[in-house]
């Protein structure tokens, strides 16, 4: 009987975590700015590229990296609007990441091109999110 309570509970977990609903307005934003540099953060990893003219050809070629990325799906934005949102979830349980990527103004003016790489679940990645954005940057040749 106890086991089927546990593997009753570990089920109900898994599919809230396959299940729940993403919410475009609580993860389409990218990281505060700053420098141009990569930044580890709580629960993810921000990666910047100072960028001159527009950005869009680089952005372009990010986000068709992550569209040809397996169990990747748009959540938001698109290229034209300067801001694109992922998930991508885990092979085995469906975890879900989330990926914003876009170019940016910092404050004192200079452009950049930003992938904001986090989780939603738990507190480590075990830095599946600074692969993931490491080998998109890669592909891109950016």
């Amino acid at each position: 009987m106890v086991f089927w309570i546990i593997l009753l509970v570990v089920v109900g977990l898994l599919a809230i975590v396959r299940f729940a609903p993403s919410d475009p307005a609580r993860w389409h934003q990218n990281a505060s700015p700053a420098g141009t540099e990569t930044l580890k953060r709580k629960k993810g990893l921000v990666w910047r590229k100072e960028i001159s003219g527009d950005g869009l050809s680089e952005l372009r070629a990010l986000v068709g990296v992550a569209q040809a990325t397996a169990r990747t799906s748009l959540l938001a934005g698109s290229v034209d609007a300067g801001q694109v949102t992922f998930i991508t979830r885990s092979k085995l349980a469906g975890f879900p990441d989330y990926t914003t990527m876009g170019i940016y103004t910092a404050p004192d003016g200079t452009r950049y091109l930003e992938v904001y790489g986090r989780l939603r679940f738990g507190r480590s990645d075990l830095g599946v999110n600074a692969k993931r954005i490491k080998g998109w940057v890669g592909a891109a040749q950016i």
